[in-house]
């Protein structure tokens, strides 16, 4: 099931946010997305988020800027069973199109992406991490 973020989610969606970005990008120090942990948890409910619940507990979660996919992040328990495609048709429902950047070495992203109808349409390097990333949109 789907449906809109809850503050008192937080907790599970921070666990989640964490665990999944140290897995995904293995390519980063652990120690950035640890020292990113407070700043995301006080940013990260004034984006449009979407949780998707298992039996009442969350496992997954969207979080969306307009039409820009701040990150899709599934829990590795659930991935690959259709969820992270539920999530982004649900914020496809009342937009024309979407961007997001994918880490070059995410490759599980990337095609992702590419297989639910996104194309790259550039390059940039993130100055956070120095990590090349693409430039990913889907249009309706």
């Amino acid at each position: 099931m789907i449906r809109k973020f809850e503050k008192e989610d937080i907790e599970a969606v921070m666990q989640i946010w964490i665990k999944e970005n140290i897995k995904a990008h293995q390519f980063i120090s652990k120690t950035y997305w640890e020292n990113q942990y407070n700043h995301v948890k006080q940013v990260l409910p004034h984006a449009e988020i979407y949780v998707y619940l298992v039996e009442e507990k969350i496992v997954g979660f969207i979080g969306i800027n307009c039409n820009y996919i701040e990150g899709i992040f599934i829990d590795t328990n659930y991935q690959y069973s259709g969820i992270g495609t539920s999530l982004l048709n649900k914020v496809k429902e009342n937009r024309n199109n979407l961007t997001s950047n994918v880490y070059k070495h995410n490759t599980n992203a990337i095609n992702f992406y590419l297989k639910n109808d996104f194309v790259m349409i550039g390059e940039d390097i993130d100055n956070n991490t120095n990590q090349k990333e693409y430039r990913m949109r889907w249009s309706k």
